[in-house]
C-alpha cells in the first residue's frame, strides 16, 4: 500500500510538473538542441542544409565583427550593471525611509517603466539623446554644459544607453526594497549604540544582510546586459536612418547575431554565435558564483 501511494504521489507530481516540462522541451530544450545542430551546418532557409562541421566556429573566431560586437557588449555590461545596482539601491533605501503611503506610490512609479515596450524605449532614446534637439542636451545647456552627440559620437553611445537603461530599473529597486525591509532593526540599533557612523552601519550591517539580493541582481543584470538587443536595434538599426546611426560603436553582439540570422540568412553561423554567447554567459555566471562564496552572507551559516 505504501509503495502504491508513493507511485501515485510521483505520478501526481509529474502531472503538476508536466506543463512546465512540456513548455521547456518545446520552447527551450528543443530549440537549443536544434540550434546546436544548425551551428554545424550551412543553412540559409531557402536551400538544403549542408553539414560543415566546426567551420562556423572557426569563422566566428576570425570574424572582426564578432570581436567588435563582443567588446561593445562587454563594455556596456560593465557600465550598466554597477550603475543599475547603485542607483536601485539608493532608491530602495530612500523608499525604506519614506512613509507607508508614499513608499507604495513610488514603488509603483519606479516599477511601471519596467513594463514599457523595449521598442518604445529605443525610440525615446533617440528623442531624449538627440545631439541637436534632445531634451538631455537642452537640460545640460541650462547649466552651461555642452552635451555630446549621444547617438553618433562613438565614445558616448554606450554611456547614453546606460543612462537610458536606468529608465527600467524598477524590478531591481523592488528586490532591494524587499531585502532592506527584512534586515533586523536591532542590528542597526546595536551598531548605533556602539557609535557606528551611517556609512559604517551601511557597510557592516546593510550590505552583508542584503548580499544575497545583491548577488542575485548582479547575475540577472549581467545576463540582461550581455543579451541587450531591443533598445539598441530600435535606436540604431531599425529606422530609415540606419546608415547615419548604425556605426560599429552601436554594434552589440545580439544585434550582429540577429543580422546574420534574419538579414543575411546565415542561420548556421548565427546559431554558432548564439552558442558562443551561451558559453560566455555560463562562464561569467560560474565565476560570479565562485566569488560569491567570499562575499554573500546567509543567515543559516
Amino acid at each position: 500500500m505504501a509503495a502504491t501511494a508513493r507511485r501515485r504521489e510521483t505520478w501526481a507530481a509529474f502531472g503538476f510538473l508536466s506543463p512546465w516540462l512540456i513548455g521547456f522541451l518545446v520552447f527551450m530544450g528543443g530549440p537549443m538542441v536544434a540550434s546546436l545542430v544548425l551551428s554545424l551546418t550551412d543553412y540559409d532557409v531557402l536551400t538544403s542544409t549542408r553539414f560543415v562541421g566546426a567551420d562556423n566556429y572557426r569563422e566566428l573566431l576570425a570574424d572582426p565583427k564578432v570581436r567588435t560586437s563582443l567588446a561593445n557588449t562587454l563594455v556596456y555590461t560593465l557600465l550598466h550593471v554597477p550603475v543599475t545596482m547603485a542607483v536601485s539601491l539608493a532608491l530602495a533605501m530612500l523608499l525604506v525611509r519614506a512613509g507607508r503611503r508614499s513608499a507604495g506610490f513610488f514603488r509603483t512609479v519606479f516599477y511601471l517603466p519596467t513594463v514599457t515596450p523595449k521598442v518604445a524605449v529605443g525610440v525615446l532614446f533617440l528623442l531624449l539623446f538627440n545631439g541637436q534637439v534632445g531634451l538631455v542636451n537642452e537640460v545640460l545647456g541650462f547649466v552651461g554644459v555642452s552635451g555630446p552627440d549621444w547617438t553618433s559620437d562613438g565614445p558616448w553611445i554606450k554611456p547614453g544607453l546606460v543612462l537610458m537603461g536606468a529608465w527600467s530599473l524598477g524590478s531591481t529597486v523592488i528586490i532591494y526594497l524587499a531585502a532592506l525591509q527584512d534586515v533586523p532593526r536591532d542590528l542597526y540599533e546595536a551598531a548605533e549604540m556602539d557609535g557606528a557612523s551611517p556609512w559604517a552601519r551601511f557597510r557592516a550591517v546593510t550590505v552583508p544582510m542584503i548580499s544575497g539580493a545583491l548577488f542575485f541582481t548582479l547575475i540577472i543584470n549581467t545576463i540582461s546586459g550581455l543579451q541587450t538587443f531591443d533598445e539598441v536595434y530600435t535606436a540604431f538599426y531599425g529606422s530609415s536612418n540606419q546608415q547615419s546611426y548604425g556605426n560599429d560603436a552601436a554594434l552589440f553582439y545580439v544585434v550582429y547575431l540577429f543580422q546574420q540570422a534574419f538579414q543575411f540568412l546565415h542561420m548556421g553561423y548565427a546559431s554558432a554565435l548564439a552558442w558562443l554567447l551561451f558559453l560566455i554567459i555560463v562562464a561569467i555566471t560560474l565565476v560570479q558564483v565562485r566569488l560569491s562564496r567570499r562575499f554573500v552572507y546567509y543567515e543559516s551559516e
